[in-house]
């Protein structure tokens, strides 16, 4: 097959670095991908929301598959607009039309969609400007914590948990009138703060068939001890000591049966990635938010343990036959250790030369915000380099991965050295 693989960021390094393995794949593209990237596949100078520019290329190339990385391509509808097209309506692709994409699209729907199929989830109401009366009675009598969502994307930073009401007040206040958020603010889901410990459970839909990828856990705030801002992920571990066998079956029974159900019984044939964001409560799964793809810096650690071929894997996504497939996971422990620019996930500057990747050994590197530029590799995003060790216990993937962090450099390169560390030390 000819594959075409949407996006720029680490997961879709991850995706053609384990596609390019693949018997099945004769020529890869990514667009528009990036230093990573381009090590294993030829990269499309094109923009993942260029539909257009897009379809073209798949004329072009000639592709058979195409795989849609980041969520928002999705959300504006990439499925739809190539099912509209007659000459490539019959394309495989994986990921969900733009219905499917409204999981991770309005945190307002998938809210709804668990009400209505009975899946374990955190209380919440939801208020728009013409209600915003309403919302600030209804903060005045909640409990403390109160997490505040923006309904729609707002690239990871539309989450805001409230220590005091004033504060829930002013948030509210700051997406429903000041559009803090823009589009994506102009509803805002007030939820009930869950108390546990947090991990991402990731399954693959052919519509009808699924199979439940390996659990990772990420690692969200910027500094050690989860402490400063959100950030896309500065880190990942995969698999997760807390979720035993005992509390993967409720979550598969709880969670992951009625969510392809209530798909099914409203005339969604999903094709592609769930993401369930979970909240480990009393030993009881809640869902926390879906994203329609996987996540990311998850996918760095859960396809290395992934021993399926997944060229195969991603055919019988988009084609309906993934009854026909048998996942093998490595038993190993997968860490991946994100480095960042000085400054993330605030401004930071871009161009600085990245040094001492030949040096690094036993780890995979997966390049996110990076660009080949007059024969050096130099910064290019946010989150730049995602490090990701296997071993044999937890702490070895640790020390690895952490090793590696400190071996690379760049000019204002920062990372969490913290990273696992309290999956070492958990106990239930």
């Amino acid at each position: 097959m000819n594959i075409l693989i949407l996006g720029s960021g680490g997961r879709e390094h991850a995706f053609a670095w384990k596609i390019a393995q693949s018997p099945l794949c004769d020529t890869l593209f990514v667009a528009p991908g990036n230093a990573g990237t381009a090590q294993v596949a030829t990269n499309l100078p094109i923009g993942y929301n260029d539909f257009p520019a897009i379809a073209e290329a798949v004329r072009t190339k000639k592709i058979d598959l195409l795989i849609v990385g980041p969520e928002e391509p999705l959300v504006n509808g990439v499925v739809n607009f190539f099912q509209s097209q007659p000459d490539l309506a019959d394309l495989k692709i994986v990921g969900p039309d733009a219905t499917g994409a409204q999981l991770e699209g309005s945190k307002d729907f998938s809210k709804q969609f668990m009400m209505r199929y009975g899946i374990p989830t955190a209380a919440s109401q939801t208020f728009t400007a013409d209600s915003l009366s309403e919302g600030l009675a209804y903060l005045d009598n909640h409990s403390l914590p109160v997490v505040l969502k923006a309904d729609g994307l707002a690239a990871g930073k539309g989450v805001i948990i409230a220590e005091t009401i004033a504060d829930a007040r002013q948030t509210m206040h700051d997406m429903l009138d000041g559009q803090k958020f823009g589009a994506a603010g102009s509803k805002v889901v007030v939820e009930q703060f869950l108390r546990g410990i947090e991990l991402s459970v990731f399954v693959l839909s052919d519509g009808v068939n699924y199979k439940i990828l390996p659990e990772a856990k990420d690692y969200k705030r910027i500094n050690e001890g989860d402490k400063g801002l959100n950030t896309g992920g500065m880190g990942a571990v995969s698999p997760v000591v807390f979720a035993n066998e005992s509390f993967l079956r409720k979550v598969e029974d709880k969670v992951v049966k009625p969510t392809l159900e209530g798909l099914q019984k409203e005339g969604i044939q999903y094709k592609g990635f769930i993401f369930i964001g979970l909240m480990k409560v009393n030993g009881e799964p809640y869902v926390i938010e879906y994203n329609a793809r996987m996540g990311d810096p998850e996918t760095e650690v859960v396809l290395p343990r992934i021993q399926t071929d997944f060229a195969e894997l991603m055919l019988a996504t988009a084609t309906g036959e993934l009854d026909k497939i048998s996942v093998q996971v490595s038993p190993q422990t997968a860490v991946t250790t994100v480095i960042v620019a000085g400054g993330y996930p605030e401004a930071y500057e871009k161009g600085k030369i990245i040094s001492d990747l030949e040096r690094l050994e036993d780890v995979t590197v997966f390049h996110a915000g990076t660009l080949a530029k007059d024969g050096q590799v130099v910064t290019n995003g946010g989150r730049v380099l995602a490090l990701t060790a296997q071993a044999n216990s937890l702490e070895n993937a640790v020390r690895k991965s952490q090793e590696a962090a400190r071996m690379v450099q760049f000019d204002g390169k920062h990372y969490r050295k913290d990273i696992g560390l309290d999956l070492i030390r958990y106990s239930d």
